[in-house]
């Protein structure tokens, strides 16, 4: 399976690209229950518009919640149905965004977002064996991906490995036995914590280790890996591959949670250090803490030096969460679509990736 190019995904219309830096507002056309907890909201634009996106990637969500919070939700949609954009989200338990999302996002609604961006996903120019490695939410990248493939009638070799807790937190369980018995060479597997008495099952139980996975994807060692789901369950597949002299060139993974925030106390502002070096002097004018930083350190590091801790989380310059503004002072920022041009014309910064060239002065 292959990325499409975008010059494959639609024929001309007529009808205008969506342009990241112009528009920002989408309208929710409908919600699907996908599970007991899961929902999947259909977004079009205002006006028609032609979403040029790579399956994988994702947009950022502005969120009514305690002002506002940012989140960043994988694209579940194909690729190839270019004219609405799907995200496909759980509830958490105390977790502010979904739980708005669920609670409110109703067919009419208006919402502000940014994208779409991202680079997690297949090769545009190579056809390769893949294996889809994922665990609750991280379904949905690999989804986007196996649906556009799908659409595309692509040649793809691909295995879709997916672990839920019980046969009925599934996402996409019956489109994805739909779309196997259409497609050949897409083998799929499951693997559940639990079971019960209401479902019959006939699939792996238990955790995934490397003896399922050998049964599951014989070929595993000959196949490129995209891994996605919570961090542990990662972390557990990234040291199973390692364990068994896996090409770890030949995988790659995404958090489907980085839209998370972490927030944190404020300790008392203390005396500015001396400055010397090649160091520059990072002040926060709100608290009055000021930190002095290596070059290369991080305006997100230099600020947990001073004892915040900001509303931050992918640390990748791609949710947004941690947008700020600079005062004063120059800064180099690496971000990975997670701020729009006029919003950096306007002052703003993204901390977690951007790095002091001067003294400078943020205001979190």
């Amino acid at each position: 399976m292959s990325a499409p190019s975008n010059e494959n995904l639609t024929e001309a219309t007529g009808v205008p690209m969506w342009d990241p830096e112009v528009d920002d507002v989408l309208v929710c056309r409908q919600v699907r229950q996908e599970t007991h907890d899961v929902k999947t909201f259909v977004f079009s634009a205002r006006e028609p518009r032609d979403f040029r996106f790579y399956p994988g990637q994702h947009m950022t969500f502005e969120l009514p919640v305690d002002g506002m919070v940012t989140r960043s939700y994988t694209i579940s949609a194909s690729a190839a149905r270019p004219y609405r954009i799907e995200i496909t989200v759980k509830r958490v338990p105390g977790g502010p965004g979904s739980n708005w999302l669920h609670d409110n996002m109703l067919p009419g609604k208006e919402i502000n977002v940014i994208g779409p961006s991202g680079d997690f996903t297949t090769d545009a120019n190579a056809e390769e064996k893949l294996l889809f490695i994922s665990a609750g939410s991280g379904i949905t990248p690999m989804m986007s991906m196996t649906r556009t493939a799908c659409d595309l009638s692509e040649p793809y070799d691909l295995h879709f490995i997916h672990a839920a807790r019980s046969p009925s937190d599934i996402i996409f369980h019956k489109e994805l036995e739909l779309l196997a018995s259409q497609n050949p060479t897409l083998r799929l597997a499951f693997t559940c914590d639990t079971t019960s008495a209401h479902h019959s099952w006939s699939g792996y139980i238990g955790r995934l280790n490397i003896q399922m996975l050998a049964m599951m994807s014989s070929d595993y060692k000959e196949r490129k890996i995209f891994c996605c789901g919570p961090a542990r369950f990662m972390e557990g597949v990234r040291a199973m591959l390692q364990d068994v002299g896996f090409n770890m060139d030949q995988y790659f993974e995404e958090s489907f949670d980085f839209g998370a925030e972490t927030a944190g106390t404020i300790e008392e502002p203390s005396s500015a250090p001396e400055i010397s070096g090649d160091t520059y002097r990072v002040s926060f004018p709100k608290t009055g803490h000021v930190v002095v930083v290596s070059p290369g350190m991080t305006i997100l590091s230099a600020a947990k030096e001073a004892g915040l801790l900001p509303m931050s989380s992918c640390q990748r310059g791609i949710c947004g969460t941690c947008k700020s503004k600079l005062l004063s002072g120059e800064v180099d920022m690496q971000h990975g679509g997670g701020i729009r041009k006029r919003e950096i014309d306007q002052g703003k910064i993204l901390i977690c990736c951007s790095t002091p060239l001067s003294d400078v002065e943020v205001e979190l």
